[in-house]
């Protein structure tokens, strides 16, 4: 039986092992019974089972890269931090996180995306790159301060950000205390607005 856009209904599927069980029980059966196929299918498309979790960070990176845009179009457009919270939420959605967990839990699959020319951890340094490129917008059309320090506040965004979701285990964090983090971390860069 022919099975449509195998790679992602494969994903999918991990995805959902990831979030209801956990990294420790993402194994390649897991996925195929997930999926709802046989074992055989992930190997055909796959070399092995760390190349196909490479290929699912890689997916995940692919749409960090696409909402970089979307985030970039909306720089001088409502409040800088509602954009960035709502960015953060975005990006630290329960699957991100699970991949983190998974990234942290799993050696070959590190050694599969540094050969991919991934370093540092993946997801967040792209989510980095991403609160980077907005502020950096924000800040040529004078929202942010001329000298404010993006290369300190968008990790620092990314980082309290992936702290406040970390916790697998309960319910994301509420609106208001990303709020509350990302005007605190800005504050020192954003400009009034003008009247």
């Amino acid at each position: 039986m022919h099975i449509h856009n195998v790679r992602g209904q494969l994903f999918e599927a991990a995805e959902r092992v990831l979030l209801r069980d956990g990294p420790g029980a993402l194994t390649s059966r897991a996925v195929t019974e997930e999926a709802n196929c046989a074992k055989g299918v992930l190997h055909r498309h796959f070399t092995d089972f760390d190349a196909f979790l490479a290929e699912l960070v890689l997916d995940r990176i692919r749409s960090i890269e696409e909402r970089t845009t979307t985030l970039c179009a909306a720089a001088g457009t409502g409040s800088v931090a509602d954009n960035l919270a709502g960015a953060l939420q975005d990006l630290f959605g329960p699957v991100t996180v699970a991949i983190v967990a998974l990234i942290t839990f799993r050696d070959g699959l590190r050694a599969r995306l540094r050969e991919a020319g991934l370093n540092g951890l993946p997801l967040a340094v792209q989510g980095t790159a991403m609160i980077a490129a907005y502020l950096t917008a924000e800040r040529e059309l004078g929202r942010l301060a001329g000298d404010a320090d993006i290369d300190t506040l968008a990790p620092t965004l990314v980082g309290a950000g992936h702290l406040l979701f970390a916790d697998r285990a309960s319910a994301p964090p509420p609106t208001a205390a990303i709020q509350k983090m990302v005007t605190t971390v800005i504050a020192g860069a954003l400009r009034p607005p003008q009247s």
